[in-house]
């Protein structure tokens, strides 16, 4: 993690961190008002420093992070995970809601397979006795 500056693009952190895939998602996200800065929404261009707290919002799911480091480059996710500490509150929240969808899905009813050649061969039987 080479930190040759004190400050860093938003958009370019949340890439390096990994919380999105790319630059233009990262942006995306942030003009779409998906992550806050202390608590104000922000550009992606703005630039953060270590003890800037961010509130990320993917999907259902929102992290509140504090940035520890900053890294110019993309590293491999153990490396990335360095960059920013997740608070204890939001790891909670987190896991509740995981849990609270997760339970909403297993109540789902799921799509039905395709039938087998076996089934198949069993549908035109039945079907057959019936007419």
């Amino acid at each position: 993690m080479n930190e040759t500056e004190d400050r860093q693009r938003l958009d370019k952190w949340l890439w390096a961190a990994r919380f999105f895939k790319t630059r233009a998602l990262a942006a995306e996200a942030i003009n779409g008002g998906k992550v806050h800065l202390n608590g104000e929404r922000t550009k992606p261009g703005r630039t953060i420093k270590p003890l800037d707290q961010l509130v990320i919002t993917r999907g259902y799911v929102e992290y509140t992070i504090i940035v520890r480091a900053l890294s110019k480059h993309r590293r491999p996710a153990k490396e990335a995970v360095q960059l920013y500490e997740e608070t204890a509150d939001s790891i909670q929240t987190r896991e509740q809601r995981m849990a609270e969808v997760k339970a909403q899905t297993a109540l789902m009813p799921h799509a039905p397979k395709r039938p087998s050649k076996k089934d198949r061969r069993q549908i035109v039987r039945f079907q057959r006795k019936q007419n």
